[in-house]
């Protein structure tokens, strides 16, 4: 195979179901649903962890979370650490290595002290979790261009449990189209594009090109056209938003306080989600233009285009915003799509794979060895359409955000088994139940279903080494131990595998 060019397109906080190849028929997203009908479609993609930082270091290293350490966003740190070691395996160096030019515009998120430029990226570094509007580049793009700078009114949040103000959930962008951040990350994209057309012509070096919006990441900050493009009173809200919390970890329901879900009025909530599907067509349009450059420069028969998102949003589901302590589909179920030209067209695949695969399949297509990306498999027999064994389960997990909170979890075609070991822990029935209302752990017509995903849980992390598993050795009945778990090496082993 001709080693390809890649050009990545990333979001933040993206629902999947906000997208018409997905079976959205109320939200426009011409350039997305005509990549999916060029490529395949993963309809069981998941996030590694529904947290940026860890997301996307899992994506540069092919490492899952526990083991490359960047475990939180550092905004929100709680004495985790911020930067990759020195040493780590990435992708980006790889490709460097191997010949090709690499170039990232837009949201890094991935260390505080280590920007993109630092592993070989070319770009604007824009640091931050949400657009940094006072960024020297952007401020520059609208002087040049005689634009209007930020500013917003009709702010929407609620109210904390304190009588304050909650957290800014969207408002009203006093900026026209092209002034928007979304529009300057498309236009660097682009002239990043024309540059690596000219080298490509040059001197045969193809390149990476990852372009990484901050949406549709809340607070949705949006021009007139996008913020009042659908309707609120035809939104139909999510079942999900009948959460009562009841056997839940109670975690979920104080994250519920704390962004402020029940002091929002429900017609508030309603103009929430449109305002977040005006966030994710205004994208859509300037990924199509992108698209449409790719096309212009000659570059779409020799380039590989991927499409996903971090992890996924909450928008009012399970009375929640944002992302955080509890596993749903909503956060961590996120849209896959792969075009690679030469491969078949219209594909549907329905095998579990996550953000971390695009690691390995990166390094496939430049016909570099993916080895060093340890829990990452390369998608393209998927893509290829070949048959192939592929698991039949995935395994995700969370570290925290506002505070420790250690979570794993296992999902197969039909169950879901959530561990909190500080809590109660979960099990959902996905056919029975697919907006995960009702928790049915302890239920005894399951328990056969319980023990089963419990012991599959617990031999996936000890095959992985995420020691995790040295709580489920002590509280669950896993199987026969290996080990002596009090670690001393004191006494003579008592416990013998059987």
């Amino acid at each position: 195979m001709t080693r390809r060019n890649v050009l990545f397109l990333l979001t933040d906080q993206h629902r999947v179901d906000t997208l018409g190849c997905y079976g959205n028929t109320a939200v426009s997203t011409p350039a997305l649903d005509g990549l999916a009908a060029s490529g395949t479609r993963f309809d069981r993609w998941y996030t590694p962890s529904a947290i940026c930082t860890p997301a996307r270091a899992s994506l540069l290293t092919g490492y899952s979370p526990f083991r490359h350490r960047l475990l939180a966003n550092y905004e929100r740190n709680v004495a985790y650490r911020e930067d990759l070691d020195e040493g780590q395996f990435t992708f980006a160096r790889a490709l460097q290595e191997a010949g090709y030019r690499t170039g990232l515009v837009g949201k890094w998120h991935v260390g505080t002290h280590r920007t993109a430029a630092d592993y070989g990226f070319d770009g604007p570094t824009l640091p931050g979790w949400h657009n940094p509007v006072d960024a020297p580049d952007y401020l520059a793009y609208l002087e040049e261009r005689g634009l209007p700078p930020y500013a917003i009114s009709d702010h929407i949040r609620g109210t904390l449990p304190n009588g304050g103000p909650g957290n800014l959930l969207a408002a009203r962008l006093h900026q026209p189209e092209e002034a928007t951040f979304e529009h300057y990350l498309a236009d660097r994209a682009i002239e990043q594009l024309r540059d690596y057309a000219a080298g490509r012509r040059e001197d045969g070096r193809p390149f990476f090109l990852g372009l990484h919006y901050f949406g549709p990441h809340l607070p949705y900050l949006l021009p007139d056209e996008y913020f009042d493009m659908y309707d609120p009173a035809a939104i139909e809200l999510p079942a999900s938003i009948q959460e009562r919390f009841l056997g839940k970890p109670p975690v979920q329901a104080n994250y519920s306080k704390h962004w402020t879900f029940d002091t929002i009025p429900i017609e508030t909530s309603r103009k929430l989600i449109a305002v977040y599907w005006g966030y994710v067509t205004m994208i859509d349009r300037q990924l199509g233009r992108v698209l449409d450059a790719l096309d212009e420069l000659g570059l779409t028969e020799e380039t590989a285009v991927f499409f996903s998102s971090d992890h996924g949003e909450f928008t009012g589901s399970h009375r929640l915003h944002d992302k955080g302590p509890a596993m749903y589909e909503d956060i961590y179920r996120t849209a896959g799509i792969v075009r690679v030209p030469g491969m078949p067209a219209g594909q549907v695949s329905d095998e579990f794979v996550t953000l971390t695969d695009v690691t390995a399949t990166i390094l496939a297509l430049a016909e570099v060895d993916p080895s060093p990306a340890v829990d990452s498999r390369s998608l393209l027999p998927l893509v290829g359409g070949e048959p192939v064994e592929w698991q039949q389960d995935v395994l995700c997990e969370f570290h925290g955000h506002h505070f420790p909170y250690p979570q794993r979890m296992l999902r197969d075609r039909r169950y879901k088994l959530v561990v909190n070991p500080e809590s109660v822990n979960e099990l959902y029935d996905l056919e029975e139940d697919p907006d995960e209302l009702h928790n049915r752990y302890e239920h005894p017509e399951l328990a056969e279903v319980r023990e089963r995903m419990l012991h599959r849980l617990y031999t996936a992390l000890v095959e992985r080494g995420d020691n995790f598993y040295h709580w489920m050795t002590s509280m669950y009945d896993v199987g026969g131990v290996g080990y002596d778990p009090s670690m001393s090496g004191l006494d003579e082993p008592t416990y013998v595998g059987r």
